[in-house]
């Protein structure tokens, strides 16, 4: 992971996030600078950012909110107050209300963005200046510890370009802590399109079968906030296995990057998980992005121990097939 070192500082008023990155200063600059590529890092899982403004000079704001699962935005504001091409950039961090202004009562923050070339890539080091001690705790308890290690750590893939980081390694999956999982899987094709065969029953029954011999035989979709959906499952004649399905219902839809919705195991008193599903495209091809929330880490462990991550790669690898047809 790319975060080697964060760390608060009540004496100096400071928290200090350090990164290692094997990608020279210049694109790491990019990744940066470019609001569309800082989208698919800024916000951690679960939170993605969203930049709507970005006037990147001297004296110039961006805004970006971070959307929750269930539709609930964060928003928050820079006013740059120095730019070094390439090494680095320095913001006066506020959080915001919708229209980008500082929420008052709020810490405001001097964050100092330093990129520094190595023998393997290029180093960042953040560090976030605060005008209290009361303030640096204000920001701690909010989560920005894990949140700022968790949200770096997502930019390797934005550094390495989708094909690098993904391409014919399958479906992989990441335990990101006791409740967290995320999979992903590089698909060829457009992100129109792997939005399309994940949400018209049409294109669903041809490729999320799971194992071999089984047949998605009931589909009906949620197409849009507050709908429920039901999915079910039969294996064919000579496959061991029972009946089964899925049902929930949709949080949030934003075509065609990202659906949230529940799901649970239609007749159990289980209970449900949260699906985020994120689609990003590069030169032709998607990435998938599934980060799942469990109840608790019981719950993550079983369903891990149930071959989920080879069951999809069966299904992801009928999807390109089914793409390719289309």
């Amino acid at each position: 992971m790319p975060v080697t070192d964060i760390t608060t500082d009540p004496e100096s008023l400071t928290m200090t996030l350090t990164a290692e990155f094997a990608a020279p200063v210049e694109r790491l600059w990019e990744a940066f600078t470019e609001p569309r590529q800082l989208e698919r890092f800024w916000g951690p899982p679960g939170w993605p950012a969203t930049f709507p403004s970005f006037d990147f000079t001297v004296g110039g704001r961006a805004v970006y909110f971070m959307t929750s699962p269930q539709g609930e935005k964060s928003y928050g504001s820079w006013e740059f107050l120095e730019i070094d091409g390439p090494r680095g950039f320095t913001v006066l961090d506020n959080f915001a209300n919708e229209d980008g202004a500082p929420l008052e009562g709020t810490p405001v923050m001097r964050v100092v963005f330093q990129f520094e070339p190595t023998d393997t890539g290029s180093r960042m080091v953040n560090v976030s200046h605060f005008a209290s001690a009361d303030a640096l705790e204000q920001v701690v308890e909010f989560g920005a510890v894990e949140g700022s290690r968790m949200a770096i750590n997502q930019l390797d893939r934005v550094l390495e370009g989708l094909r690098a980081y993904a391409q014919g390694k399958g479906t992989q999956t990441e335990i990101l802590d006791d409740t967290h999982v995320r999979t992903t899987r590089l698909i060829e094709g457009p992100i129109d399109l792997v939005w399309r065969a994940h949400h018209e029953p049409e294109l669903l029954k041809k490729w999320m079968l799971g194992p071999d011999g089984w047949s998605l035989v009931e589909c009906e979709v949620a197409p849009e906030v507050g709908a429920k959906y039901r999915y079910v499952w039969e294996p064919g004649e000579g496959v061991e296995g029972e009946r089964f399905g899925f049902d929930g219902e949709t949080l949030l839809i934003e075509a065609p990057r990202r659906a949230v919705t529940t799901e649970h195991m239609t007749g159990t008193d289980y209970p449900s998980t949260l699906n985020d599903l994120n689609l990003d495209e590069e030169d032709g091809a998607t990435l998938i992005t599934l980060l799942i929330e469990y109840p608790d880490k019981e719950t993550r462990d079983i369903v891990l121990a149930t071959g989920m991550t080879e069951g999809m790669e069966s299904s992801y690898a009928r999807l390109e097939g089914v793409l390719a047809a289309v």
